[in-house]
């Protein structure tokens, strides 16, 4: 009997693995069609659909889908009317928000994600109430888990390729840079040999805030439950993980 509860359970792990892979393609898929449809279907010409593109490979999402959503952007496929849209918010303990999204219905997107904030004692702001409290970055990522390289080494490389600042969380290296330098501080990397994990164009809070640990789990559940809205594609805090 064990063997078999083991089983469904497997099973079940499996289901939920293959659901959250799913929705994480459904949501990159967005971001090709709206860089698409904004900057033409060529990665060569058009840098945010090129980023879109590595962060598809990065979550291993198939070629077939890749190339189907950047045909539904330069529209050879039919697709659905999409937007971006950003809110500004408050969560626990005053935790300032910003939470990015592309969806197919503005006004349903605005009523789930108030609701979702109602739920976890967080609340809609006004616009620009919490985003001066951020700046765009470009960051790039770096895993030394395998210690490849001396921290003040790659600490060094990063200043010569043209990083504006650069932070440690553990093994993990952040490197920002401004968001027009982002593609030209990623090359420099490459071509040092440095393997990048991933990058992207961010909200940074200015500022980070430490809060109890109480707080910081009500926020961590605020944030999951955000994600988990389909139009939901990125959530930035100034909480000091």
């Amino acid at each position: 009997m064990s063997g078999h509860s083991h089983a469904k359970t497997v099973k079940r792990i499996k289901e939920a693995e293959a659901k959250k892979r799913g929705k994480a393609f459904s949501k990159m898929a967005r971001v090709i069609i709206m860089a698409a449809r904004e900057g033409g279907g060529d990665p060569a010409n058009n840098s945010k659909l090129r980023l879109a593109i590595e962060q598809a490979k990065q979550i291993n999402m198939p070629k077939e889908n890749i190339e189907r959503a950047i045909k539904r952007g330069t529209g050879e496929l039919d697709a659905e009317k999409l937007e971006a849209v950003v809110f500004e918010a408050y969560g626990p303990a005053k935790t300032a928000i910003i939470i990015e999204g592309i969806t197919d219905n503005k006004n349903r997107t605005l009523a789930e994600i108030k609701q979702i904030l109602n739920q976890y004692n967080g609340k809609l702001a006004t616009e620009g109430s919490v985003k001066w409290m951020f700046e765009r970055k470009g960051v790039i990522t770096i895993n030394n888990e395998q210690k490849t390289m001396n921290k003040d080494n790659l600490e060094m490389e990063a200043i010569d390729a043209g990083a504006d600042d650069i932070h440690w969380h553990g093994d993990i290296l952040n490197i920002y840079t401004k968001p027009e330098e982002l593609e030209k501080v990623k090359k420099n990397l490459e071509e040092k040999g440095i393997k990048i994990k991933s990058s992207s164009l961010d909200w940074v809070a200015k500022d980070m805030i430490d809060v109890e640990e109480k707080e910081k789990e009500s926020c961590q559940k605020l944030f999951e439950a955000l994600d988990e809205n389909e139009a939901v594609q990125d959530i930035y805090s100034n909480l000091k993980i």
